[in-house]
């Protein structure tokens, strides 16, 4: 009898997990493009118009007008400004006031075609909503928490803002343990509608400063732009698992010496690895990246 519950009860999952499978991919996508997707830089207000200008000198691009705003859904005041580069775009906040929870811990802000059916469907995806929807100056917000951690923004625009297509794609960079790392693709693919492009059980050490080893790196696109899952023990040294951004460029070593004229410090590489060249930067202010060229591209 026990051994027939238990089969009842492993059919009556796996009924339930088709029927949730089903759904999240007959969801809408409500993504826009990756030009309309932001880092989040948290900076304090003294280094906030150098590390504006450091991006600006290392990548290219504009910056929108500063302002001071309060972004939060309960009383604060920032700096904020939006710095549209060719490698992608970053936001800028300079907080004046203390930063509420759990603000500074989202790692991204992706555009949204209808935030709270986006909500929903995230939601139903299996993250967990740490901040429901909210007003902003120009629209509204909210933040999800997917599986193993990872806090990234969805918010949407009264007036929809155009941006032109970037000439290289960012890739999110997100650290999961071993015991969540399914969970997280598993939800942030049925949200994302986005395709795993690889899986390497086996990618080189040296892209998490560990040359001696291997680790396992899952490459993942959707319309939201590209997202490289690693998956560690957490042995990393710094500053490897703060870069929450890679930014592809043509050449490595000419940005490289725009980022060093700039203020910038060069803290690992330039090195060699799964075709491309790359090398792990920090800006004034703090701020870590991680930049990159295809392989052959200096």
């Amino acid at each position: 009898m026990r051994e027939g519950h238990a089969k009842m009860r492993i059919i009556s999952f796996l009924a339930t997990a088709a029927i949730a499978l089903s759904a999240y991919a007959a969801a809408p996508d409500f993504a826009v493009g990756p030009q309309y997707d932001s880092t989040h830089a948290y900076v304090a207000p003294e280094y906030f118009d150098r590390f504006v200008a450091s991006l600006l000198a290392t990548f290219g691009g504009t910056a929108s007008k500063q302002g001071v705003f309060t972004v939060t859904p309960t009383p604060s005041s920032t700096m904020s400004q939006i710095v549209l580069t060719p490698a992608g775009i970053v936001s800028v906040f300079g907080f004046k006031t203390p930063i509420p929870y759990p603000f500074g811990a989202e790692r991204t802000g992706y555009l949204v075609t209808n935030l709270d059916d986006a909500v929903r469907a995230a939601r139903a995806a299996g993250a967990d909503v740490v901040v429901s929807p909210f007003n902003d100056p120009i629209g509204r917000d909210a933040i999800v928490q997917w599986p193993g951690g990872v806090n990234m923004q969805l918010y949407w625009h009264t007036i929809a803002p155009s941006y032109a297509p970037l000439q290289t794609l960012p890739e999110n960079r997100v650290y999961v343990s071993a015991d969540k790392v399914n969970a997280f693709t598993r939800s942030f693919l049925a949200f994302s509608h986005g395709n795993s492009v690889s899986d390497d059980p086996r990618a080189p050490g040296i892209e998490i400063g560990r040359p001696r080893d291997t680790y396992r790196r899952i490459r993942i696109e959707s319309t939201f732009g590209k997202l490289t899952v690693l998956v560690t023990d957490g042995h990393l040294p710094y500053p490897y698992g703060r870069e929450i951004t890679g930014y592809e460029v043509a050449n490595l070593g000419e940005t490289l010496a725009k980022a060093k004229a700039a203020e910038v410090q060069i803290l690992v590489g330039p090195y060699a690895a799964d075709r491309r060249d790359a090398a792990v930067v920090q800006f004034p202010g703090g701020y870590i990246a991680e930049i990159h060229a295809m392989a052959g591209k200096k």
